[in-house]
Parts: structure tokens; sequence; C-alpha cells
């Protein structure tokens, strides 16, 4: 299976570079590098059903986003922010009430951690 870059380079895929993007954003997070190992090959395996023998960069990190969505939500943020160069605050807060609201958690059910309000002042 092949990718083409941006600029129209094709080279192979690697898994090794799927794990090297994804370790990134999950630096300082619960995740051991066998989970990198398994989202990696995830990541491969549905690329190759597919059934295209040529893939864009952007369809390879559209497949990075689902798995490490369920790996890590953090890593995921990190992942995404960069991915769909996110811009400002409201980006970050806009994916973060997809997450709330796939996994049913409703603002309102979201600790306040103590000495700060709901928007983070004290």
């Amino acid at each position: 299976m092949l990718v083409v870059k941006r600029s129209g380079v094709v080279e192979p895929f690697s898994r090794d570079k799927v794990v090297a993007g994804v370790r990134k954003a999950c630096q300082g997070r619960p995740v051991v590098e066998d989970d990198l190992a398994l989202l990696a090959q995830r990541v491969e395996d549905d690329l190759r059903a597919s059934g295209q023998a040529a893939i864009a960069t952007h369809d390879v990190g559209l497949a990075i986003l689902g798995p490490l969505r369920i790996l890590d939500e953090v890593a995921y943020l990190r992942f995404a922010s960069v991915y769909r160069s996110f811009e400002s605050l409201a980006d970050f807060e806009a994916e973060i009430s997809l997450l709330r609201a796939a996994a049913g958690i409703a603002e309102s059910a979201v600790p306040v951690r103590s000495g700060t309000s709901r928007s983070g002042r004290s």
C-alpha cells in the first residue's frame, strides 16, 4: 500500500510513522508501546480493507483518529488539534463537547475541581 503526501511524493505505508506520530500525542499519558503497535496495526488493516492501492496522508490521519479516541481521549485531542489545525480555544471546546456527547456526559455533570468555577476562575 502506498501513501500519497500533499507534495505528491509517494512512499510505502509505514506503521512506524503512524506510531511515531501517535507517540507524540501520547507523551505523558498512560499508553504503552504495545498499545501504539496495536493502534498502528488497526490503522493499517482499516486502510488495506478500503481496497485502495494508494492512500492520501489525509486519509491516514482520519484512520488514526478513531482508534486513538478509544485509546486515550487526551492524546486524541492533542492529535486532532494538530491534524485539524485548531486555531482557538473554541476549536478545543467544540471537540471536547463532541467527546462528551459521544460519551453521554452532560455539561452539567462534569465535575468542577475544587477551588475553581466552571469558567476556570477561582
